[in-house]
């Protein structure tokens, strides 16, 4: 996320004015959030579940592992219930690391679940993109020893946006499942037009999936996600949590449980994040800034050629955008808003053009 430091997004308060003061309008395009959500049923759902917050979730969040089970085609013993996709690459991170070991990771990849791996003990062996930046399967595969514990994998990648074809992923996966871990994280898969790999869950004992109602769905402030394994993984993963599936709360899942039925605004968003994506591509062409096709709600750009810091260009014109990701070539992130909030970011970035 983008530190600001001692730059203020908010100015001073006047003591005469405080009660008629109100913030500038922060256009918040750091953390790939779906500018469009909650859903109209999980916003009701959530405000019908208020009332049931004095009660322990226990019955509908078997609910929702059976629901999602169904989705997937499997049992709700296939399921683990998170507070967000987070939890579960942590748990995951936590049962490698007791084993002592390393993990194998891209890089840059999403990597929220390193830091703690690492203070269990887990050393992190990461490997760089491919010069198009995507994952360098056969490098990730020759860095796998028999010390290596699990292998981690973003797809689509987190923060460049590349996705993986199917067929490449699965002959990877099928290739090193049987001696490590493999974690892949789906957050953004719904967003792209590649399919889950959940039907390979039956067939590979080491597989993990983690995936989250935080990006599509728009629930990324509810903290709801879950991950798919075989049973005898989510009982590994349930005895790490301070109860099986605690991470959500009444009024979590409630909005999960109702997200998965609001299919059309599913596709409501995954084609005004296509519309507003085709303005991005063109516009980037034509101020000639370096970026990658995308298959996720944000995109991976060069800001090489703009005239000043990106922490400070963005702050004095209340944008919360994305940290440098890679110094070389000076590439990062930012999440595709709505048409009015990227067209205020693409007329920011355009007044700070090298000359």
């Amino acid at each position: 996320m983008l530190a600001l430091g001692s730059v203020s997004l908010v100015p001073k308060l006047m003591t005469a004015n405080v009660h008629h003061y109100r913030p500038p309008a922060i256009i918040k395009l750091n953390a790939n959030e779906n500018p469009y959500g909650p859903s109209p049923m999980a916003r009701k759902a959530m405000s019908d579940a208020i009332a049931m917050s004095n009660r322990y979730p226990f019955d509908v969040t078997t609910q929702l592992r059976e629901k999602i089970a169904a989705k997937h085609n499997l049992t709700k013993d296939n399921i683990v219930i998170g507070a967000g996709s987070s939890e579960i690459l942590g748990l995951v991170a936590q049962m490698a690391a007791l084993k002592e070991g390393n993990a194998v990771t891209a890089d840059p990849s999403f990597s929220i679940w390193a830091t703690s791996a690492q203070k269990f003990g887990l050393e992190i062996i990461k490997v760089p993109l491919t010069a198009d930046k995507k994952h360098d399967l056969q490098r990730m595969k020759e860095k796998i020893n028999n010390n290596t514990r699990m292998v981690y994998i973003c797809n689509p990648n987190n923060p460049t946006g590349t996705v993986l074809p199917t067929g490449e992923i699965k002959d990877f996966i099928q290739g090193i499942s049987a001696v490590t871990i493999v974690l892949l994280d789906e957050a953004y898969i719904e967003y792209s037009d590649e399919p889950s790999l959940t039907a390979m869950i039956a067939d590979h004992p080491n597989l993990i999936i983690a995936k989250t109602f935080s990006k599509i769905y728009g629930l990324a402030g509810a903290r709801i996600g879950y991950g798919i394994a075989q049973p005898e993984i989510i009982k590994e993963l349930n005895a790490l949590q301070p109860w099986a599936n605690a991470g959500g709360s009444f009024v979590s899942v409630s909005a999960a449980l109702a997200s998965l039925d609001d299919t059309s605004f599913i596709k409501e968003s995954k084609a005004k994040n296509n519309t507003v994506k085709e303005l991005m591509y063109t516009s980037y062409k034509e101020l000639g800034i370096p970026h990658i096709p995308t298959h996720t709600n944000f995109m991976y750009y060069s800001v090489k050629d703009l005239n000043g810091e990106i922490s400070n260009i963005f702050a004095s014109n209340n944008i919360l955008g994305g940290r440098i990701n890679e110094e070389n070539g000076k590439w990062s992130r930012i999440t595709i808003g709505t048409m009015d909030e990227m067209k205020t970011f693409l007329s920011v970035i355009k007044q700070n053009l090298k000359a």
